[in-house]
């Protein structure tokens, strides 16, 4: 991991780095299995309270490292065959190159993408995993499959339509476009635009830190819910998850600093409600 990405951890705030600086963060065989490798660590760390996602050098990640292209499918050529980016491993629902970039999903507490330079290809799908993305306003995203006669593998055909609505998912990734700082905000492929956005991711990761952490998961959980669920399940799941806040000791927490006017002392636990 160490040569793809680096992991540091303080205050809750786990700062995740692409380090492949020189390729500009191209997704390789080893970056593939070092992103799936933190996402499975940082979900089994439960003093994590929230995520930043960022590359290092010119780039956030350019995409698919077509150098090592046939290495990593293996024969054949298909990423949903038998190569190493195309296994599907026990118990997942997807093969390890959607991984890379569903992991962030799947993790409980909020994961905030520092995009800069370029996300290309994969590595807009790669922040697409991410809860929430501040993008330089000079960043240059595009759904760039495209361009090489793909369509898009990484989960951006699931993901894509629920930021910027089907219509805009579907010119993004049938004209491979870029997108700059500005529109990405505009129609929804980013949060908001920084001038440091790792420096923000920062502050707003440290934000969110200072909260209850069985609160923030339970929204998480709950809003990404509500992509795909029907009223009635998630009015239902928005019944049980208030109901293992209430009265708590993260709650109870909440409430006492609040009224005594002092920072809250929160503590982290693993059965979180989900």
């Amino acid at each position: 991991m160490p040569d793809r990405l680096t992991i540091s951890i303080e205050g809750g705030v786990a700062d995740v780095r692409l380090t492949r600086a020189e390729k500009m963060n191209a997704l390789d065989g080893p970056m593939f299995d070092a992103l799936v490798e933190a996402g499975d660590r940082l979900a089994a760390d439960h003093s994590v309270r929230a995520v930043v996602l960022s590359g290092e050098g010119r780039a956030f990640c350019a995409g698919l490292d077509f150098s090592g292209f046939q290495a990593m499918v293996g024969d054949g050529a298909d990423t949903a065959g038998t190569g190493s980016i195309g296994r599907v491993a026990e118990g997942r629902i997807t093969h390890h190159a959607q991984q890379a970039c569903w992991t962030w999903h799947e993790l409980p507490v909020p994961v905030i993408a520092a995009v800069h330079g370029v996300a290309f290809g994969g590595g807009l799908q790669l922040a697409l995993g991410a809860d929430i993305r501040i993008v330089s306003p000079d960043v240059r995203m595009a759904v760039l499959e495209i361009r090489w006669g793909l369509s898009p593998d990484m989960t951006a055909t699931q993901v894509l339509p629920g930021l910027v609505g089907p219509d805009v998912a579907k010119e993004l990734t049938w004209t491979g476009r870029e997108v700059g700082g500005e529109e990405a905000v505009r129609i929804g492929l980013a949060t908001r635009v920084s001038d440091d956005p790792h420096a923000s991711a920062l502050e707003l990761a440290r934000e969110i830190a200072d909260k209850s952490p069985q609160a923030v998961r339970g929204a998480k959980h709950l809003i990404d819910l509500s992509r795909h669920a029907d009223w009635a399940t998630g009015f239902a799941e928005e019944r049980r998850v208030i109901g293992s806040l209430i009265g708590g000791p993260n709650q109870a927490e909440a409430v006492h600093a609040y009224f005594e006017k002092r920072p809250a002392v929160y503590e982290d636990f693993a059965d979180e409600p989900r």
